[in-house]
């Protein structure tokens, strides 16, 4: 027999028990491996279910339709990444904490590389999916953390620079080794496997930025 959900108060949230947890978490991250591979057109609920080891029915008690998988599955993702943007301290070292925050991004494009291009796929899309989270959520946080940067930049602390395109900026490069990962390939060959590319990659991208970013002696 299918699991049903307890009815509950409307004033109250269901609790989500430990297994449920699991159980989602293991749904998106098979989800992820599904979209990524075959494009949301050409995914299957049935694909997704069978990834994640459990029966249709049981992936349907958590998610209702294909389209609520993978707008998920896109937020999970963009929380990931809001997460190091969320910790940028007002009251730290400017260029400490942009470095903190760059170097994660690098991180999580290494460590899923799929999420991203899934997410670039999204964007070309016109954002059909997350439009809504994209206008909300991400917008207020950027306009904060910009008004961050903005108060460094007026202290002297970094040099004169637009908040909203470092941002933009920040988010290409460190992207850019996921979403073009073919294309760098092709450029560099054997290079991109060898040990200590990925480092030397991330490096390169904080001393472009940094080197931007760091105040100018007058004179």
């Amino acid at each position: 027999m299918d699991a049903k959900v307890d009815p509950s108060p409307a004033s109250e949230e269901p609790r989500t028990t430990r297994i449920q947890a699991i159980n989602r978490g293991a749904i998106l991250e098979a989800a992820l491996e599904v979209f990524s591979t075959h494009g949301f057109r050409g995914s299957t609920i049935d694909q997704i279910a069978q990834r994640a080891g459990m029966s249709k029915p049981n992936l349907l008690y958590y998610f209702k339709r294909k389209q609520d998988i993978y707008a998920a599955v896109l937020e999970a993702t963009l929380d990931a990444w809001l997460a190091p943007l969320e910790m940028l301290d007002p009251d730290g070292d400017p260029i400490e904490e942009l470095r903190r925050y760059i170097t994660r991004k690098i991180e999580l494009s290494v460590e899923r590389p799929e999420a991203s291009r899934l997410f670039a796929g999204e964007m070309l899309s016109g954002a059909p999916a997350i439009g809504d989270f994209l206008k909300t959520r991400l917008r207020s946080l950027v306009q904060d953390k910009a008004g961050v940067i903005r108060v460094w930049v007026t202290q002297g602390r970094l040099a004169p620079i637009d908040p909203f395109h470092l941002l933009f900026a920040i988010w290409a490069t460190t992207q850019t080794y996921a979403d073009f990962d073919v294309q760098i390939r092709a450029i560099l060959g054997s290079e991109v496997g060898r040990p200590g590319f990925r480092e030397q990659s991330a490096q390169a991208v904080l001393t472009i930025v940094l080197n931007g970013i760091r105040p100018r002696e007058a004179g």
